[in-house]
């Protein structure tokens, strides 16, 4: 927790005068016990009204001001918490922002979610506990005693014994459930995951008609949070009924040890002083169910600050260099690259890779299922670093590159288009946030895009629904190639990304690529020849290595694997219509 109080320090001025404010106002609490004395003692036993109007008069002015400090201090808590609350959010949006894709796949989108929400959530309200009841409760209890006590010390004799009582149930209930908070925010977890796989994949849930299926994994995972849930509040529900006995058994005890004293002469004892007693052992014991209750917000707040700062502790583990430039007749290079995924062992994915990749050539990436192909094109934009080897572009190592400028230099288009909930326009800027009206219209049609944008009746401002559900798969693809080209970039990489056009609108595509972005690098992986004939050499992937890299017809000559594709292709005619549609 300490390390979050730093997010403090903007509100200082804040965080100072709330308690100060806090204290103003309790102090206007402890007052009024001892002026109802007064009102009970000398006014209404001996008649005098103009002295209770006088007292009451004073007991309304104490509670407006008191009232005032009050409000000022739920402000001024509210506004320190709240910036608090905002800046944590944001320092932990932008940390989670510059991890690496392992760590946020180790950390899972649920659990990540959770901690930016909920557990934020739950340190802010201990912040603005901590402005106003941590002063409360304690200025409460130290003053109601030493209140209580100028009335009659023995009256300090019930205090002594109830406290113990109270001090250790809370001491037991607590040691139970402190354990138990961690582990409800991870059953909070799994249920943001399942909402959020489902809610995002409801479509492949409906079309294999699963959702019977999926509630049941839901409700799973929300009666495990019910379960915890309720065994948290089970014992914390003992907190009420052990303070209104331990409460009432304190008030018997002042009303037998004042009336027995009343009824002593010269005994010193007022049945306005009994009354006051009565209220003062109610705001003290009051005040240890308050503190009682700071505790469990610190055992919760402490169980959620940890798992922000398992966040804010994780260092990425890609790390950009110095360097924003190279310089080389090679756009990309792999010089025996292996590649592993993290926390996997046996063979790794990739090995062995050399490979030089000229400016301005279009290289088209082969293979079958999971022979790698993704995986070699995610080590360009360091999305992942090899375990051996080097991955050089413009001549520059990549792990010397500024992250910034080595992905500037490259357009990326995977195999999962990912659009936002925004415009059309808009989700093509993100290519390039200055881009002007002309140039996001350019690469609309380049990408063969603007056709269907156009027809739409709102044009480049129809609102894109999440996840593009809006579109189809291949309108999908145009966009997310047409946010890539608008940034005009130096290496284009397109990871299966025509995977759902048709072969007339890929062969456009390939024309338009070669005419507007001829100086452009473009590195492509495909499963069709027919998208990849046209490339200038082709790298055949088998087994996690390059086998063949070559032209089209040399390959038909020297690998067999990718021979093995062709006439497959050519049996199914998908080859032959292809070449149609590219002529």
């Amino acid at each position: 927790m300490k390390k979050l109080f730093k997010f403090l320090k903007p509100y200082w001025f804040l965080a100072l005068v709330s308690p100060l404010m806090m204290a103003g106002e309790v102090l206007g609490d402890l007052l009024q016990p001892k002026l109802m004395a007064k009102i009970v003692d000398h006014g209404i036993e001996s008649g005098d009204m103009g002295y209770v109007i006088r007292t009451g008069i004073l007991m309304l002015v104490i509670v407006m001001i008191g009232g005032f400090f009050g409000v000022f201090c739920a402000y001024t808590a509210a506004r320190a918490a709240q910036g608090f609350g905002n800046d944590l959010r944001v320092y932990s949006y932008r940390k989670v922002m510059a991890l690496s894709i392992e760590q946020t796949d180790k950390f899972t989108t649920g659990s990540l979610v959770t901690r930016m929400t909920n557990d934020i959530s739950m340190v802010v309200e201990f912040v603005e506990m901590l402005l106003r009841m941590c002063v409360r409760a304690p200025i409460m209890f130290i003053g109601g005693v030493m209140m209580m006590l100028t009335l009659d010390l023995s009256f300090g004799f019930v205090v002594l014994c109830a406290l113990p009582i109270l001090v250790a149930s809370i001491t037991a209930i607590l040691m139970k459930t402190t354990p138990l908070f961690s582990v409800l925010q991870k059953k909070l977890d799994k249920v943001n995951s399942v909402v959020q796989e489902n809610v995002s994949g409801a479509r492949v849930v409906k079309a294999y008609g699963q959702e019977e299926y999926e509630c049941q994994r839901f409700y799973g995972v929300n009666d495990e949070l019910r379960s915890t849930n309720y065994r948290v509040l089970k014992m914390m529900a003992l907190f009420s009924p052990l303070l209104t006995i331990v409460m009432n058994v304190a008030v018997i005890a002042i009303i037998y040890i004042g009336g027995y004293q009343v009824k002593i002469e010269n005994a010193g004892m007022t049945t306005g002083a009994v009354m006051a007693a009565i209220t003062y052992v109610t705001q003290i014991l009051m005040s240890v169910m308050m503190i009682s209750g700071m505790f469990q917000m610190i055992s919760r707040s402490l169980a959620s600050a940890g798992r922000i700062n398992e966040v804010l502790d994780s260092e990425p583990v890609i790390i950009g260099g110095t360097k924003t430039d190279g310089v080389s007749d090679c756009a990309v290079e792999f010089r025996d690259v292996a590649f592993r995924y993290p926390g996997t062992t046996g063979e790794p994915v990739l090995h062995g890779i050399n490979l030089k990749i000229k400016k301005g050539e279009t290289v088209a990436v082969i293979g079958a299922t999971g022979s790698g192909k993704t995986s070699f094109v995610n080590l360009i934009p360091r999305f992942y670093d090899a375990v051996e080897g080097s991955v050089l572009v413009d001549g520059v190592d990549v792990k010397e590159y500024e992250l910034s400028a080595l992905r500037n230099k490259i357009g990326f288009v995977m195999q999962k288009s990912e659009l936002f909930t925004d415009t059309v326009e808009n989700n093509i800027r993100w290519g390039k946030n200055e881009a002007t009206e002309e140039e996001i219209i350019e690469a609309a049609q380049t990408a063969q895009a603007a056709e269907f944008v156009e027809g739409f009746t709102e044009g480049y401002q129809t609102m894109i629904a999440e996840k593009g559900a809006s579109l189809s798969g291949g309108q999908k693809q145009r966009l997310s190639i047409a946010r890539a080209l608008l940034r005009k970039p130096e290496i284009l990489i397109l990871d299966d990304s025509t995977s759902a056009l048709d072969l007339v609108t890929e062969g456009k595509l390939q024309r338009a690529l070669k005419e507007k972005f001829a100086s452009t690098t473009v590195i492509m992986i495909a499963q069709r020849i027919a998208s990849v004939k046209q490339a200038d050499r082709i790298a055949v992937i088998e087994d996690g290595t390059i086998r063949h890299f070559a032209p089209h017809e040399e390959l038909l000559k020297s690998s067999e694997v990718y021979r093995a594709i062709f006439d497959s292709q050519m049996k199914s005619g998908a080859y032959a219509e292809g070449g149609a549609a590219y002529e």
